[in-house]
Parts: structure tokens; sequence; C-alpha cells
């Protein structure tokens, strides 16, 4: 295969700082106007701040072994590694003061210099792959490690089942019913741990029963019903819903996510849960004592800015990004604000910001992660592994909606962790497919 020269855009090291490793024997090239921005986001406070100061060091290193201008060997089996300059190469209707132009100028170079190798610009920005491929130059977009190939093939949680007839009287009979291995496999389905079943008759497509899957060798669990120890007025309204708060409320499930559209109701029910479990007296079915706090929060991504530039206190900042999450409160609390300012006052809620997570223990609450779809792999991972002992955490979010340009439908933490976790005892997951905040709302959803 013939060898390539690469030119690197600044939107790829900054979702994927270790990707000079990725391009096999070819070269690299690195325009200076891109380590110019690099060096504007070293100083932030989530991931693209972490990538960027990995990329640096990158270099650093790669500088101790020869010279950036000359070209350094990346490893052995790989490409070199080079920084090159900009030039006077652009068409006169590009302006070289616009830092994307002075980038594709270098690319123009590189091509110009090396011009019995194919030169090919990288970059995540739809627009600038566009303006390349207009002034000549190849163009590729750089994908981070998608955990599905597609988003459709996300694991959702549930599948149906065809079992005979007698098995779903044994079910309702409270007898036992396995659902051995073959059964899996002459319906070409893989069943996993918490994931939820239809068992529909084979003799009668109507008649059917709703469970959960434990192993081959556990019998299946019923979904429990707890509409008679709910105290706050939050009832599930689907199977969906009733699923969520079977997974929420099993002390048991350490990690729960819940995937659905707008209006769907999986951050409600989430608060709703966690409300049951901490602020509640004490009930036949619910342990309102387990945990001591909710910790509730969400990515400031929309701005791309830290939460230091907002004025206040860290409650006072992160207000505006939590604003969905306090009117479900609000709602739930009947639009009492005294009252939510009084858990606030006394701990029972805590607002906390995911720029400054990491390092904590959290023990005793229950956290939830709301717009987790924002988040990148190692954000989420990062949240994960601050649980302490006697802590649930809960991530909710649209992967349809993502307003972080660094991943995708396919890349983002939210889908990574369900992917991941999907095979563990520990985890659970269920996709909400109907919306329930109103007609017009479940309408709007499907139509525009």
């Amino acid at each position: 295969m013939a060898k390539k020269n690469y030119v690197i855009d600044t939107s790829v090291f900054l979702s994927d700082a270790d990707c000079i490793f990725r391009f096999h024997n070819n070269d690299i090239f690195i325009p200076l106007k891109v380590l110019e921005e690099i060096d504007k986001h070293k100083k932030r406070q989530d991931s693209v701040g972490l990538q960027a100061r990995r990329f640096i060091r990158h270099l650093d290193t790669f500088r101790t072994k020869g010279s950036l201008n000359g070209g350094i060997r990346i490893q052995k089996g790989k490409g070199i590694i080079k920084v090159c300059k900009g030039s006077d190469l652009l068409p006169e209707s590009l302006d070289p003061a616009v830092p994307d132009h002075v980038i594709l100028s270098s690319a123009l170079l590189v091509q110009k210099e090396w011009d019995k190798r194919r030169t090919i610009m990288v970059s995540r920005d739809i627009n600038m792959r566009v303006i390349a491929d207009s002034i000549g130059l190849g163009a590729e977009s750089y994908e981070t490690e998608k955990v599905v190939a597609d988003a459709h093939k996300l694991y959702s949680g549930f599948e149906q089942v065809v079992v005979d007839d007698q098995l779903i009287d044994q079910f309702y009979n409270d007898e036992e019913v396995i659902l051995p291995l073959d059964l899996a496999r002459q319906q070409k389905i893989r069943l996993y741990p918490n994931q939820f079943l239809m068992l529909v008759s084979s003799s009668n497509q109507k008649k059917t029963a709703l469970c959960r899957f434990d192993s081959h060798t556990n019998p299946v669990k019923k979904v429990k019903d707890f509409n008679n120890d709910l105290q706050w007025g939050v009832y599930p309204r689907n199977k969906e819903q009733s699923f969520a708060f079977d997974l929420l409320f099993d002390d048991e499930i350490p990690l729960v996510s819940l995937i659905g559209k707008a209006g769907s109701g999986k951050t409600l029910i989430a608060i709703a849960a966690a409300m049951e479990q901490v602020l509640a007296f004490p009930s036949q079915n619910i342990d309102s004592a387990r945990y001591k706090k909710i910790v509730v929060s969400r990515p400031v991504q929309p701005l791309g800015k830290d939460i230091g530039f907002l004025p206040g206190s860290m409650h006072e900042k992160m207000l505006p990004w939590l604003m969905p999450i306090q009117d479900n409160m609000q709602f739930i609390l009947g639009n009492d604000r005294t009252m939510l300012k009084a858990y606030l006052e006394t701990g029972e809620i805590e607002i906390e910001a995911l720029t400054y997570i990491r390092g904590r223990s959290i023990s005793n609450a229950f956290i939830i992660i709301d717009e987790a779809q924002n988040l990148t792999a190692h954000e989420v991972k990062t949240i994960i592994t601050r649980v302490g002992e006697n802590t649930k955490v809960v991530l909710t979010g649209d992967i349809e909606q993502i307003d972080n340009i660094y991943t995708n439908e396919t890349s983002n933490g939210l889908a990574y962790a369900v992917e991941k976790f999907k095979s563990k005892k520990l985890s659970g997951h269920v996709t909400f497919q109907k919306g329930e905040r109103s007609k017009i709302a479940t309408l709007a959803s499907k139509i525009l």
C-alpha cells in the first residue's frame, strides 16, 4: 500500500491525543497553527483539556528524540511526525486570517512538496473537509473508538423471547421459569443479566409475560410493582418506566443507564426514585434510609467552558445547567420552592460540578448524571470510579441529542457505558420508547 501524508487538524487531537499512533506507516504533519490552537485549550478542566495536555506531552517526548521541524520517527513500524508551516498557496477567495484556512495552507504546502504521495487533510470539522476537497486536497474524518457500528444497534435492555405456552402459565403461577442457553441460540438472540424480556407464547402471540433475566441457570424474576409504596406521586405510565423503577429500587444494581427521547420521563423517573429512597418515610418494599443524599449533575458542554467563567458560588454556577432537574424536582414537590431550598441547605440534595468530581469518593449517595450523552468515555469512567460504598449511579440521556462536538452517537460516554456494562450483573439498562410529557411533545419528537 502506497505511503500517505496525513495533515491533522486541531479537532482530531482534542478528541484523541493518541491518534498519532493510529496512522500505521504513514507520515503525520502538524501545522504550527494547530499547536497554537491546542495551547488555548490546555487549561480546560474537561476531557478536551485533558487531551490537549496529553498531546503536548507526546510532542515533548518526541522532541527529546530529534527535531520536530525535521521529522521524528514515531516508533518502529510507524511513519514520521513533523511540524509544518503555513503557506501562501490558498486561493484568493479564502481569508488567510481564518485559522482553519491557515491549516489548509499548510496541507497545500505538504501536497506541493510531496507531489508523489497523496496528501490527506484529517478533520472532524465537516465544513473544513468540504473546503479541503474543494481546493484539491484529499479529506477524511476521524472517528474515535466506536462501541457499536450503528446507533440503532446499541443495547436496548429489552428482548422478546418465544416460549412454550405452559412456561407462561408457570410464570404466572409463581413457579420457577428458567430459559436455557439452547433456547436463546435457537432464536439467534443473546440474553444479558438484568435484561427485561417479554415472553411470548408460541401458540398465542397475545399471551405474554414481562420479566427480568438473570442467567441461563437461574429463574427469571418478576418486574416488581412499587405503586402502593410510592409516596411522591410519580408512577410508571408504561412498561419501560416500570422496568426503570425495578432497576432503580434494586439495591444489588449500583449502575443504571436510561436512554430515551425528550419527554420519555427518564430524568423524572430517576429523580422520583432517588427521592423515594432518600426523602420519603419508610415503607414495606422501599428502603427510604438506604442513601443519605441525592447528588445531581450534568455536563456544562454546550458553551464549551469551565463553570468558573460563571459568577457566584459553585451552587449558583451550576443552577442554570441544572434547571431541567430542578424543574422535575419542583414538579414532584408540587412547585414548593421552599422545600427544595431546605433540602439543598441540609445537604440531602447536593449539586455537584462534574468538573471537580475527580478525587472524590462519594458514599451513601444516589447520584444522577443527566445529559450523559455529552460526556466522553473518559469522563464517564471518572464518574463511575468515584463511587464509594452503598452508592448508586444513574446515567440518563438521549444519544440523538449530542452537543459535544468531540463525540457522536456511537462513541459518547453514555453509549460506552451501556455497551461495556451490559454483560455485568452490577448494571442494568432501559431504553425508553414512548413520550409521556404531553401529546404535543410526543408528536413533535416524531414529526420534526
